[in-house]
């Protein structure tokens, strides 16, 4: 038999090498006798044209060797290697249902029942008597909720086999299932979403992998108002059609109203990658890529502390999408953000009082517009914000920590408040803060006063302003009091109690008459 091959192989080559004479062709591959005689290509190209020639099956030591192997594979779990095995197998001997059966195994093995399915099919036609095969078919079929054929398929053991147990159960299965089908349609059909969600519940646990249950209780959830619980259908039913464009279309219009648009943009591409040309997911491509590019640009500004450019972004961000509220509230709580890093606290109020009315609970709107109160020297209102916001996040620490700082800046006010003494903001720079001081210390220097009591009020006041000068213009004084420390307050010195040197060398509270002239700075 083997001498017989070899000489099948001479036969064949030499016709070849006859034709490629005749054609005015060159063999890019040189045919040689000793090549492996289960099969052999002679490729040959010329003008374009590809000329492949397959020859000679596996011999059947081949294929129970392949057989063995993806048996062992299989076992071990290495699927991959064990359906390599297996395609050889079945490519080497194709009239053995065997060879198709165990492949179909392999394949609901890696979760791949749709390619089950033919083989099964191949392996019945092959040997209609095969109940297993049958058996197996049918289980596949109800679970996709195909309940017509997969009844053809349980009738057909039980029809061989009357006693067969789980035959019986399954057809059970099967008519209780094409009843609930029923049900659940009625109720759709009736507008009772609620009650198809609940009938579907128990069709999907009879046929998990029918993408027609699973996209009709997504759209239920939809009429419901719960679009995650309708991802987590479109989800897998993606995967149980060959082409459900429809499906990755809705996903990316379900994750765009909620605001993922990177989610959006991925389930997008896959419609496109099954029709580049599909109208409808084109059109809804280009509108999620140009908002996710603006989203992504304007938090990139903002990591690069160009909170201006980042405000115009988000500005951008809402004309491209006005229609989903999101966005919307997405980039006023961001223009939020930026103007409170800007130090452009009333227009920072305003704009975070909208954006908290249209987001009563979102903790980064309450947190900013506190800060922009701080800014505003409003501690109260920093105070009530940071509390309202705890509501919402009680384990937020950066919360826990601005609560505590807006506390004792109100606590700090009621005493001593150096920015309100020399009437500047809490952004003024060192320039604005010297200006202010000079202009004060002129006004409230005690020689300019002739009474004993207006000189006292003017020393107490000249005083605080020298204090407030000398704190503001401390970067490191200045953060502990913008902390909520004060720094020139004696309880918050270590130790406890301690006294500190007045400016200019004086101490008003000691006796005497007081002769001393301002100098300028």
């Amino acid at each position: 038999m083997e001498s017989g091959r070899r000489r099948a192989l001479s036969s064949v080559l030499s016709s070849l090498s006859l034709l490629c004479v005749v054609l005015d062709l060159q063999l890019d591959v040189v045919c040689r006798a000793e090549l492996p005689l289960r099969s052999f290509v002679v490729m040959t190209l010329q003008k374009g044209l590809l000329f492949w020639l397959c020859v000679l099956g596996a011999t059947p030591v081949e294929i129970e060797h392949h057989l063995e192997m993806g048996r062992k594979l299989l076992a071990a779990g290495q699927l991959a290697e064990a359906l390599s095995h297996y395609h050889s197998a079945v490519e080497g001997d194709s009239k053995n249902y065997l060879t198709y059966y165990k492949r179909a195994a392999v394949f609901l093995a890696m979760g791949k029942s749709k390619s089950a399915l033919p083989d099964l099919s191949q392996a019945i036609q092959l040997k209609p008597d095969f109940l297993a095969a049958r058996l197996q078919r049918g289980n596949i079929l109800l679970k996709q909720g195909n309940t017509e054929e997969a009844r053809e398929d349980f009738l057909a053991v039980l029809n061989r086999s009357p006693d067969h147990e789980e035959a019986h159960d399954q057809l059970h299965k099967a008519d209780d299932l094409e009843l609930l089908q029923e049900e659940a349609h009625e109720a759709h059909h009736r507008g009772d979403y609620i009650t198809t969600v609940q009938v579907l519940e128990k069709v999907i646990e009879l046929s998990p992998w029918d993408p027609e249950s699973r996209e009709l209780r997504a759209e239920c959830y939809i009429r419901l108002g719960d679009p995650r619980k309708a991802i987590m259908d479109l989800t897998p039913a993606t995967r149980l059609r060959a082409d459900n464009r429809a499906a990755f279309l809705k996903l990316s219009q379900l994750h765009y109203s909620l605001g993922e648009h990177h989610d959006s943009l991925s389930q997008v591409r896959e419609c496109l990658k099954l029709d580049q040309d599909d109208k409808e997911c084109f059109s809804h491509y280009k509108q999620v890529k140009k908002l996710s590019k603006q989203l992504d640009s304007a938090e990139e500004l903002i990591s690069e502390q160009r909170y201006q450019e980042a405000i115009e972004k988000y500005e951008s961000v809402m004309r491209t999408e006005p229609n989903v509220a999101f966005y919307t509230n997405k980039a006023k709580e961001r223009i939020c953000f930026c103007l409170v890093k800007m130090k452009s606290a009333e227009e920072a109020v305003d704009i975070c009082s909208e954006a908290h009315q249209r987001e009563p609970q979102n903790i980064h709107v309450l947190r900013d517009r506190a800060e922009a109160y701080i800014l505003q020297q409003e501690y109260e209102k920093a105070v009530e914000d940071y509390q309202e916001a705890r509501e919402f996040d009680q384990e937020n620490q950066e919360l826990r920590e601005g609560l505590e700082r807006a506390q004792k800046l109100l606590k700090q006010s009621r005493k001593r408040d150096y920015y309100k003494i020399l009437g500047v903001s809490r952004s003024a720079n060192k320039q604005e803060i010297i200006k202010a001081y000079r202009k004060l210390a002129q006004q409230w220097h005690p020689d300019n006063f002739q009474s004993e009591a207006d000189k006292k009020e003017a020393e107490k006041k000249f005083i605080d302003i020298a204090s407030a000068k000398e704190v503001l213009t401390d970067p490191e004084m200045r953060q502990k009091f913008d902390s909520g420390e004060d720094p020139l307050d004696p309880e918050n010195q270590q130790g406890g109690g301690g006294g500190r040197e007045w400016p200019f060398g004086f101490n008003p509270f000691e006796g005497g008459n007081f002769h001393f002239k301002f100098h300028r700075h």
